[in-house]
């Protein structure tokens, strides 16, 4: 049975693929649809949703489109999710690698300066970052990634010990392969399958990371985000819901999608577990 066929047996994973797939188009629509600023005042404050014809969404507390906010902000916090998560990778395997492969006082280094992040609860380790960094989207993706790396680089090692005594680890020694070869062409590729369901529940941990920076007001001040929005409706909540409602929903979906899809992940990359699950 091939992947896609595996993916497929799992409906969540059907159900959060399109619900990802929906919200990544409406990422990309946003410069089409609503091509002025979402920063711009285009009505008068607190209307409610379908009051006015053409504010689906309502307006903000400033008279600004919140449909417009919610459609680009979707690109920051899906850019901000993917960014992150691709430089903890960038650091973590490597890491992992290096550790599991060699073992011995290696490892042990390597994973005492794993522990002293970890010691460090993640999100409180962000908000010292980013507030050193100053706001921007740099540092908050560069402060999501420090904070993210360490579980991955423990996984990578745990797959590198189980791996390194394979008969074709030994077989590729004994023909002469280096030790960089045959981490890179050997070992790593069979660690993929793990590296990826992790990246993915990953990305939404850096998209709820990145909403509650910019809920504390720690988010790029030049840039429309969920959390941002959420962040500057909270004061008025009774008087309108529908301002941290819609931002709030679409951070939940997100969120949601990406642990379901991780998920279908996990089944089509290790069909003997989800055997094994059902």
């Amino acid at each position: 049975m091939s992947f896609f066929a595996r993916f497929a047996q799992n409906r969540g994973a059907l159900v959060g693929l399109f619900i990802l797939l929906a919200i990544i188009a409406m990422a990309m629509l946003a410069p089409f649809l609503y091509p002025e600023s979402p920063w711009r005042m285009v009505q008068r404050p607190f209307l409610a949703p379908m009051e006015v014809d053409g504010f689906w969404l309502g307006t903000d507390t400033m008279g600004r489109d919140v449909a417009a906010g919610l459609m680009h902000g979707a690109w920051v916090s899906l850019l901000i999710g993917l960014v992150s998560t691709s430089v903890a990778l960038l650091i973590g395997v490597p890491l992992g690698a290096i550790a599991g492969y060699y073992g011995g006082l290696i490892d042990d280094a390597l994973m005492r300066f794993t522990e002293f992040f970890q010691t460090i609860p993640n999100f409180a380790l962000a908000i010292v970052l980013v507030a050193i960094m100053q706001p921007s989207v740099t540092s908050i993706v560069l402060a999501i990634a420090i904070v993210s790396w360490p579980p991955v680089a423990r996984l990578v090692r745990a797959e590198f010990m189980s791996l390194r005594h394979r008969e074709y680890v030994e077989a590729a020694r004994l023909v002469g392969q280096t030790n960089r070869t045959i981490i890179l062409r050997q070992i790593l590729p069979n660690t993929l399958s793990p590296i990826i369901v992790l990246a993915s529940l990953m990305v939404a941990t850096a998209i709820l990371l990145e909403s509650a920076l910019s809920f504390l007001g720690l988010g790029d001040p030049n840039v429309m985000s969920w959390g941002y929005m959420i962040g500057a409706a909270r004061t008025v909540i009774r008087q309108a819901w529908w301002l941290s409602f819609f931002p709030g929903l679409a951070i939940l979906l997100t969120v949601l999608a990406l642990n379901l899809v991780g998920e279908g992940l996990d089944d089509a990359l290790n069909p003997k577990l989800a055997r094994e699950r059902s």
